[in-house]
């Protein structure tokens, strides 16, 4: 095997020169503007202008990926995928039957095509019937209330039970609740699928942070060996993950297989859906409500954009790739990003994420308490952000001679990671705030035209940038859940109002938390523990806050 972990302990220089690189160009973008206000105002309004200019035409694009991901999530949830996916076990009398239609459902033209490649070669295409999905539910020290809505949600998808194995992955560091929980799920569910097995994962195992991919990683070489006491051939199973709040559109694993089926070079591929924050939106703060929604929609973005697409949260990919790669990295605390990059240089740069048009649905950030839902949001963020630490170990392996992807593709992905990191941090407060740096540092400012009216050309970008404001609140309006009965209709109005704290949230939370994991890979004060984020339900928030109430008065 090669190379694929995240060094623990003491890093090369070259490695700590890259885990530097996103907080220097971070912090420079930022100094750069003071000291060209200081030198020449008018050099500080045009830098501001590049940025906006280039921001702006970025966002023209992420309307129209937004739209046009919108339609498409609209469009596959309403698919019989298992229907399309059963055209499969007969492909020659499927695409006989097929060949006429006119239908013009979401992707019946590469649908018809897809049978007709099979008719034609029927043993480069498996038989739904040879396959099983595996879903590996990630436990911390969860509730009951919790995880059992997602054992629910994966019981009521339409996929065939019969093929369907569930791993309930929870961790000993969880606790004797966890251990309990787990046994009263395992009686539930254990005749509801081909089997429903525990995996513990054992504390303070070598080479490991405290975090998801030691665990999944732990219960993916458990059912490793369960799959051959079975006798089921590894690329005959596709695995997904799932956090123990995930909860799959009802179509998820049908369309996930058809996926896997009709692409010959399955084993190099994953298949991701789109995260949306959604299951509790109704009953989480309004700041939350903000970067929840935010977030949902750049999944959809991201969706629409397949040469950019990376592993994000949960996600499916074959058996086969997994055992070969030793599953996930157990050195980071984001491994389901990461898992993109260990892939792509596994597999010599032969390696793409296929995007699944359906929702996986996840929780909103919700702690007990006001206050402590509001710094919880934070320590998601950070960790999310951390992502950046994928920066050096990317880089080392595109400059050196002993590197196995092609360097222009390889390079460009570089490109994009850090860009992706360096937007994240520093162009909302360019943006927001950056117009009155000249002013307020340098008088001269006052004298120059374009440096003076700078604060009014940004205002006026940021009313035509409203328009792709508007198209996310009206889009968003239509994704909501049915709102619960326990809040009046005024609540409805909170879910506009909300959007404006979008500068303060962009700000206080997504530029400050890529900012704060910079800084630590900057000084290599590394995160070595995954923050778990607390997955409280309205009636747990409810009941503690009565309760303080109640010990005040």
């Amino acid at each position: 095997m090669i190379d694929l972990e995240i060094p623990l302990g003491k890093r090369t220089k070259a490695y700590r020169f890259f885990e530097m690189v996103p907080a220097l160009l971070s912090y420079g973008a930022l100094v750069l503007l003071i000291v060209l206000s200081l030198v020449s105002p008018l050099l500080a309004a045009v830098y501001l202008m590049l940025i906006i200019v280039t921001l702006l035409v970025k966002a023209v694009g992420i309307a129209y990926h937004t739209i046009g991901g919108r339609n498409a999530l609209e469009r596959a949830q309403k698919l019989n995928w298992q229907e399309r996916l059963e055209d499969f076990e007969n492909p020659v009398e499927s695409y006989t039957l097929r060949s006429a239609s006119r239908s013009k459902a979401f992707g019946m033209k590469a649908h018809i095509e897809n049978l007709r490649l099979a008719a034609a070669d029927p043993a480069a295409f498996p038989k739904p019937s040879e396959l099983y999905n595996l879903v590996i539910v990630a436990a911390y020290n969860e509730g009951y209330e919790v995880i059992e809505p997602t054992i629910q949600s994966v019981l009521a998808t339409t996929y065939d039970k019969s093929h369907l194995i569930v791993a309930l992955a929870y961790e000993e560091r969880g606790g004797a609740e966890i251990e309990k929980t787990a046994l009263r799920l395992q009686k539930q569910f254990a005749s509801k699928f081909v089997d429903f097995v525990l995996v513990k994962h054992p504390r303070d195992l070598p080479n490991e942070v405290v975090g998801k991919g030691g665990n999944i990683t732990f219960a993916g070489k458990h059912m490793q060996k369960w799959l051959d006491e079975k006798g089921i051939e590894y690329k005959n199973v596709l695995v997904t993950t799932l956090d123990s709040d995930n909860r799959p559109h009802s179509v998820y694993f049908d369309y996930a297989t058809y996926e896997f089926v009709v692409h010959e070079d399955r084993k190099h591929l994953a298949f991701q859906p789109i995260s949306l924050f959604l299951n509790n939106i109704w009953d989480v703060p309004a700041p939350m409500r903000v970067v929840a929604t935010g977030n949902s929609f750049w999944n959809i973005i991201s969706s629409m954009r397949p040469h950019a697409l990376r592993n994000f949260a949960s996600h499916s990919q074959p058996m086969e790739a997994l055992v070969e790669m030793d599953f996930w990295s157990t050195r980071t605390i984001v491994e389901d990003g990461h898992q993109y990059w260990r892939s792509y240089f596994y597999f010599n740069g032969n390696y793409d994420v296929i995007p699944l048009f359906v929702p996986i649905y996840q929780d909103a950030v919700l702690d007990v308490t006001y206050r402590k839902t509001l710094k919880a949001q934070f320590i998601q963020l950070r960790r999310w952000a951390y992502g950046a630490s994928d920066v050096p170990y990317v880089a080392t392996r595109v400059f050196t001679r002993d590197r196995n992807v092609p360097f222009l593709a390889g390079l460009s992905r570089l490109i994009r990671l850090i860009d992706g990191h360096l937007t994240l941090a520093v162009v909302t407060i360019l943006v927001t705030l950056g117009g009155w740096v000249p002013l307020f540092i340098n008088q001269q400012a006052y004298h120059d035209v374009v440096a003076h009216q700078l604060p009014d050309v940004i205002s006026v970008i940021q009313r035509i940038a409203l328009v792709g404001l508007f198209i996310t609140v009206f889009l968003s309006l239509k994704m909501l859940p049915p709102r619960p009965e326990r809040y009046k209709r005024t609540r409805s109005i909170g879910m506009v109002l909300q959007w404006f704290l979008m500068p303060v949230t962009a700000i206080c939370y997504s530029a400050a938390a890529a900012l704060y994991s910079q800084t630590r890979l900057l000084f290599g004060r590394y995160l070595t523990k995954f923050d778990v984020t607390t997955k409280a339900t309205y009636a747990t928030s409810k009941a503690v806050q009565q309760k303080k109430a109640k010990e005040v008065a």
